[in-house]
């Protein structure tokens, strides 16, 4: 129970010690109208509360799954029951406040032949959940306090729950044809983040307009066509999956399209409307967690292949570059020089065609035979004769045989 301390006076003469009597339990209202206050102070953009109850998404979810949307993230399908209600994740659950974090910075500068993009969400020096887990304890140790006996939990896209459809039940956004939450005065480029407790809270109303209309922006920009309908993303072919969550080569018909995106992609949200309204509303927020460092916005992309594992660790241990480790970082640097055909790409790829991990001489391979230059036929030429790697293999016969037609 959260008590105020008596105020300091002397006794009244006379009437005997004046004891402070407990004050009253804090109302469901007052509880919500103060966390949502500290949510604010603590940096959160936006926060809105909503019951604990059955996803409505939950039978799309379903049906996206059974389509295989979800490719090598098996994970989802695996942990599908828990999806089902917020009381899977947390026992008795009754409120989730669904809150939102904004990272948009400066504006992307063009990446010069060479140079990748790096979507904006990972241009600081901190991974998003590191940034975020310390603000939900602090928003979980208030709520305690104030409710004695309340059980908590934080949630930041790491466990099964479908953070969209409570965000628009608790009134933050609509779930635009893109598949993202936008909001009318935040735009998309913001995290999502979820406090489940069993105390009970004021709710808000859900989000009942979709303000997309007949725009199809994300739709049409989209390099891969990773939208089979408006509101359904095929995740095997969005470049953010490719480059990010794809173990092995992308396929050979979606290769070019990642274009200069070394780590995620923001086409959809680059052209989406409600994003270019947003940047003349609020600004950006330089200086912030997510503000890019020195040579992120874009990256030199030759250097990469220079690092060894420890270099590597050394450089991106603590941010989002991490996840898809170095092999992977390696093989999106080969696809995007080959896909961009980046002139003077050949003595970087070179390192490449030698690295130990067999997936970076594939990706290398691919991106030598795109550039197509006499240069890059010496090199695949040379290696035919030393690669045993049978993926490898198969790539620099693919060029090859590309470029003598």
């Amino acid at each position: 129970m959260f008590r105020l301390r008596p105020p300091e006076s002397p006794p009244l003469v006379g009437l005997g010690p004046v004891i402070a009597g407990p004050t009253a339990p804090m109302t469901d209202a007052e509880l919500t109208r103060r966390l949502k206050t500290l949510a604010a102070e603590i940096g959160f953009s936006m926060a809105g509360v909503t019951p604990a109850v059955t996803p409505p998404g939950i039978a799309r979810f379903d049906d996206w799954l059974a389509a295989g949307y979800a490719g090598d993230m098996r994970y989802l399908a695996d942990r599908r029951d828990d999806y089902e209600h917020p009381a899977r994740l947390l026992d008795g659950a009754r409120s989730v406040v669904v809150l939102a974090l904004d990272y948009r910075t400066k504006e992307p500068a063009p990446p010069a032949p060479g140079q990748g993009r790096v979507s904006r969400y990972a241009w600081g020096d901190r991974d998003y959940h590191d940034v975020i887990r310390p603000r939900l304890h602090r928003l979980a140790d208030a709520l305690r306090e104030w409710r004695p006996g309340a059980v908590t939990r934080g949630l930041v896209d790491t466990a099964p729950f479908l953070e969209r459809d409570f965000a628009v039940l608790a009134g933050l956004g609509w779930v635009g044809k893109n598949t993202l939450v936008l909001n009318r005065d935040r735009g998309s480029y913001f995290f999502l983040a979820v406090l489940l407790t069993d105390a009970t809270l004021a709710y808000d109303e859900p989000a009942g307009v979709d303000h997309c209309g007949t725009c199809t922006a994300c739709l049409d920009a989209c390099p891969t066509d990773a939208f089979a309908a408006p509101g359904v993303l095929d995740a095997t072919r969005c470049i953010s999956y490719l480059n990010i969550e794809q173990r092995g080569m992308p396929a050979a018909d979606l290769r070019e399209g990642i274009g200069s995106w070394l780590l995620g992609c923001d086409v959809c949200q680059d052209v989406c409307p409600w994003n270019h309204h947003a940047a003349k509303q609020s600004g950006s927020a330089a200086g912030s967690d997510f503000a890019p460092r020195e040579g992120m916005n874009p990256i030199e992309l030759a250097p990469l292949f220079e690092l060894s594992d420890e270099a590597f660790r050394e450089r991106f241990r603590k941010t989002p570059l991490w996840r898809p480790k170095r092999r992977g970082l390696l093989r999106n640097a080969a696809l995007v020089l080959g896909a961009t055909r980046a002139a003077g790409a050949e003595e970087a790829l070179a390192r490449g065609m030698i690295d130990e991990e067999p997936l970076v001489r594939e990706a290398s391979a691919w991106a030598l035979g795109q550039i197509a230059s006499v240069a890059a036929i010496k090199l695949l030429t040379a290696r035919r004769e030393t690669e045993n790697d049978p993926l490898v293999q198969a790539e620099i016969e693919t060029a090859l045989q590309g470029l003598s037609a």
